[in-house]
């Protein structure tokens, strides 16, 4: 792969990694963007039962709209959140990011079928492309750690 094609797979490496952590921080702390400070995680808000409970449709919302406001959901979502961004911007276990963050994309993306705007295809569909192209392409060894995590798994 040439250098240039390097670039753009570390910069949507680097991009995912913020999509993922940006939301894990605003719903944390209530930063006023998605998630009012009244509503933040450590005011005691669940950070998924506003989605859950209101903005799921189709076939599949009854399911997902049961698990609003559960502690294990929040907690799964939250650290989901979490370690996916912080691998993809570290570029340390982008694998298991990259998989993991595809998952999170699968069960959003079915959270609401159809999509508004699309018979079949949103964002969530195109973002687990990229996730997974990520993994593929090894997007972790470049503007990053883990080339450097890896050899030193390697060295013990």
């Amino acid at each position: 792969m040439k250098d240039k094609e390097r670039y753009i797979w570390a910069a949507l490496r680097i991009g995912m990694g913020w999509l993922f952590l940006w939301p894990f921080l605003d719903k944390l702390f209530g930063l006023g963007f998605a998630t009012a400070p009244e509503g933040a995680w450590i005011a005691g808000g669940s950070p998924t039962f506003g989605y859950l409970k209101f903005a799921t449709s189709g076939p599949l919302a009854p399911i997902f709209q049961s698990l609003a406001g559960n502690p294990v959901v929040d907690w799964l979502f939250m650290l989901g959140l979490l370690f996916v961004g912080l691998a993809l911007l570290s570029g340390i276990g982008v694998n298991i990011a990259g998989y993991s963050g595809a998952v999170m994309m699968l069960f959003m993306w079915l959270s609401n079928l159809p999509p508004e705007h699309n018979p079949f295809l949103d964002e969530h569909i195109i973002y687990m492309i990229i996730l997974i192209g990520l993994v593929r392409v090894k997007a972790g060894q470049w503007v990053g750690l883990g080339k450097w995590w890896s050899e030193r798994a390697k060295n013990h």
